[in-house]
């Protein structure tokens, strides 16, 4: 097959190769396919709201080209194609509009899917998913159900964000500057009972197990940070109530412990708070209220309204006295316990020791409340700041006193043991995942609840569990799904009595952190996998995405997998043994969006272009893991390359003797075999594993160039398709149709189907090298010598040169180092 014509039509070449591919089921792949030499390739899956942008055609450019590559190299590639389909843009439009979310969504859907098509990415589309489809949140169900009899789901009471105006809850994005970002009502927070995965379980593993990872190192420090794990001691401080307990990594500075503060959500607080004031209380401590309890009370209603990041962020620091002292177990010291929302209730117990004299936070809030500071680590000569965080001997510390801060947390968590007032302990920042929702557009979740068993999970055999349709999208005080009256009346699985269905939804980050399991089994309706798809497949060999995922999405999937595991169901500890995090373009500096007009649509392009200049400069702008700056010209200039290519195609594959121009020349067709070796050699090295792809299509670039002069100077024509069909077939991971086109011009075969090409090594050595001469390690002179010249040779000659003679000057020669192929060093004293 051959083009109609022969002018670069791009859009014509496009249609053409992809209805091969779509005929022939160029992309797919069996599950028998022999694992040893099986690649799993995968993009991170797209949420689908409107149409794709400029961001997924680089991500999945990206994924094509190691697609491409791998296969070549003799691999049998999966790479499918999904869709993220769940969740609050498509619930919004339905509130907005009254349109059912799941028309919606499978209108983005069908676009996604066109245009992906479009763009020719290599994708086996007969594995193709969707989150919000039954036959694929059966399985999502079937997830919680096997978490929930291991007991890693589990139900208790949460604060979350609610909207008072909207009555609803709202995801942390919702709430902008403590506003809910529909209404513009002041967020409150409050407790509803709420489903959890325990992640936390599993802290140390997700820990430990990212030295086996091939990830970028920053998005192992960004996991780590996330995890937060802190080695100290929990403390307990004796109260005319029951005990407080703080854990601190700092144990050796208890005694600078001045006063306490709680969380405003500290279960303890109602039990502390005292009836009225010490005579001698501070005004700045009450708030101007009569009581402590009228203090506390007012605080904490204050507090509600803020969010925990808005809590954290705060600069101001502010607290009430809860009238309340607790003892110091260290020196029997009596201090105040305030309440201040600058503790967070899900880290650590809810409680923190504050230590002034060693911590700036507890610094602001003593002087802004008249507290004492005692320092408890000597600081440096000069020092002359306020809370001292640095290394030093203890001081103002009874038996720790001249002890170093290892060896006195030491000492002072044998001390706390010995004496019953506390315990070495480790914490994470890492808090168990909230799953609920109380959203219409998600994944049920598979619970009824019975008044006579209580808590009972929907059988297996019963799943799924569908999302019913409901008239009225928007959460009134409850979610959506409550209005489904038909739907939330149900029969008790265990005793067949009367039953309520669970009408919160699951977060959608539960329907993301597993569909790449399914695709290796997704027509499966026995089971979520088969145990020999999974065995095949998993783990990923190479994971794409954005780095904003590099969290929660990463963090949540390697927790399943775990789990799933340890329960039996899963071969494999991690998801994605290696990733790559691409960069963001941008446009004229700044992140493109909807709001400043500067978005750049595939679409657009591709029609002006084609879908190889597209793929192809979103790859050439700079290295992909790097930001890069979107530019019209740019682009323009890749379309250029393209047509060069492609004419000179033409202009080969058309020739009828065996010379090309005036004259072949054995030298000049000598030089232009080399450079084709010397292209292999690069874009192999380029592609295999550093993602080099801009320097890949640099290169392929100046071959290009090469053959030009080589055309215009005068060729054999079996050297200038030797040339030019490499060059397509280096080409296919970043140009897939053009560069099909051009070498079916040229040898009428698919190039999909051949091997890589591998460089004639004859061809890379080259008959001289260049050496550059040092005195002493600096640079004076550069070289050329023969490439087999001995190092006696070597030596020699950069000792003759007139610049070494000069520098070496009256001093005396110790020793002449040759390194091969790169330096000689000539060491004089």
């Amino acid at each position: 097959m051959v083009s109609d014509g022969d002018d670069f039509d791009p859009h014509a070449i496009d249609e053409r190769w992809q209805k091969v591919w779509r005929e022939e089921r160029s992309w797919e792949v069996s599950n028998t396919a022999p694992a040893e030499k099986t690649a799993y390739l995968l993009e991170m899956l797209p949420y689908t709201s409107g149409e794709p942008h400029v961001g997924h055609l680089k991500n999945y450019a990206v994924g094509d080209a190691v697609a491409h590559f791998l296969r070549r190299r003799g691999y049998y590639v999966l790479h499918p194609m999904g869709y993220d389909a769940f969740g609050l843009p498509a619930e919004n439009h339905a509130i907005r509009t009254g349109k059912h979310p799941r028309l919606s969504t499978d209108e983005s859907i069908a676009s996604f899917r066109e245009q992906f098509k479009r763009w020719g990415i290599s994708i086996d589309w007969t594995r193709e998913i969707a989150t919000h489809e039954p036959e694929y949140y059966r399985w999502t169900q079937w997830i919680f159900l096997q978490l929930y009899r291991a007991g890693l789901a589990y139900r208790r009471e949460a604060a979350v964000n609610w909207c008072p105006q909207d009555a609803t809850v709202l995801a942390n994005e919702q709430v902008v500057g403590g506003q809910c970002e529909r209404c513009g009502s002041l967020v409150e927070q409050r407790q509803l009972e709420q489903w959890f995965f325990g992640i936390t379980n599993y802290a140390d593993r997700l820990l430990d197990d990212l030295d086996g990872l091939d990830w970028p190192a920053h998005v192992k420090l960004m996991q780590r940070n996330w995890i937060g794990r802190s080695e100290g001691a929990t403390v307990r401080f004796a109260t005319d109530a029951e005990p407080i307990e703080v854990f601190t990594t700092r144990p050796d500075t208890l005694f600078g412990a001045t006063y306490l503060v709680l969380a405003p959500e500290h279960p303890l607080i109602d039990a502390l708070v005292a009836e009225s004031w010490p005579s001698d209380v501070d005004s700045r401590w009450t708030n101007g209220a009569a009581t402590p309890a009228e203090a506390v009370a007012a605080y904490r209603a204050a507090a509600s309204l803020k969010t925990e990041l808005d809590r954290q962020e705060s600069k101001e620091k502010t607290g009430v006295f809860t009238g309340a002292y607790a003892t110091n177990p260290v020196n029997g010291a009596k201090i105040p316990v305030f309440v201040a929302d600058y503790v967070l209730m899900g880290y650590g117990t809810g409680a923190i020791m504050a230590v002034p004299g060693q911590d700036q936070r507890d610094w602001d809030f003593a002087a802004e409340f008249g507290l004492p500071v005692i320092r408890t680590v000597q600081p440096e000569d000069g020092f002359d700041g306020e809370a001292y965080t640095g290394d030093g001997p203890a001081i103002n510390s009874g038996f720790l006193d001249g002890l170093g801060v290892d060896e006195a947390k030491r000492t002072m968590i044998s001390w706390l043991e010995e004496n019953g007032h506390g315990a070495s302990t480790v914490t994470y920042k890492l808090r168990d995942w909230l799953l609920s929702r109380q959203r219409y557009w998600g994944c049920p979740i598979p619970i009824v609840y019975c008044d006579d068993c209580g808590v009972v999970p929907v059988p297996e055999e019963s799943l799924p569990v569908e999302l019913p349709d409901v008239r009225e999208y928007a959460p009134k005080g409850s979610s959506p799904l409550a209005t489904a009256e038909e739907w939330v009346a149900t029969t008790c699985p265990k005793c067949s009595g009367p039953a309520r269905r669970e009408t919160d939804t699951m977060d959608t980050f539960v329907d993301s952190s597993w569909y790449y399991l399914r695709y290796c089994d997704p027509k499966n309706t026995e089971a979520a996998w088969g145990a020999q798809a999974v065995e095949r497949w998993m783990p990923i060999n190479q994971y794409i995405g954005g780095v904003e995922h590099a969290i929660l999405h990463l963090l949540y999937s390697r927790f399943l997998v775990k789990a799933l595991a340890d329960l039996g169901h899963l071969p494999v500890q991690e998801p994605f043994a290696a990733l790559f995090t691409q960069g963001m373009i941008t446009r004229d500096g700044a992140k493109m969006s909807k709001s400043k007009g500067n978005t750049v649509s595939p679409r657009e392009i591709i029609d002006a272009y084609g879908a190889d200049a597209a793929r192809c400069y979103v790859l050439f702008m700079g290295p992909p893991d790097q930001g890069a700056d979107w530019s019209d010209t740019g682009v323009e200039g890749v379309y250029r390359f393209l047509r060069r290519l492609f004419r000179f195609t033409v202009q080969v594959a058309n020739a009828e003797g065996p010379v090309i121009g005036a004259a072949t020349d054995a030298d000049r067709d000598l030089a232009l075999r080399r450079k084709v070796a010397w292209a292999i050699q690069k874009v192999t090295d380029d592609m295999s594993g550093k993602f080099a792809f801009n320097t890949a299509i640099a290169a392929l670039m100046e071959l290009t160039n090469d053959v030009s002069k080589a055309l215009q100077d005068g060729i054999d024509r079996e050297t200038a398709a030797f040339a030019l069909s490499t060059a397509a077939s280096l080409l296919l991971p970043f140009a897939p149709h053009t560069a099909s086109e051009c070498y079916h011009r040229l040898t009428g075969e698919h190039v999909w189907k051949q091997p890589w090409p591998e460089p004639d090594e004859e061809l890379l050595r080259t008959e001289t090298v260049e050496l550059a001469c040092q005195i002493n390690g600096k640079v004076k002179a550069r070289v050329t010598v023969p490439q087999d010249a001995s190092e006696e040779v070597v030596r020699e000659t950069v000792l003759g040169l007139d610049e070494i003679k000069a520098a070496v000057g009256d001093r005396s020669v110790k020793r002449v180092v040759v390194v091969p192929g790169r330096l000689v060093n000539v060491v004089v004293g």
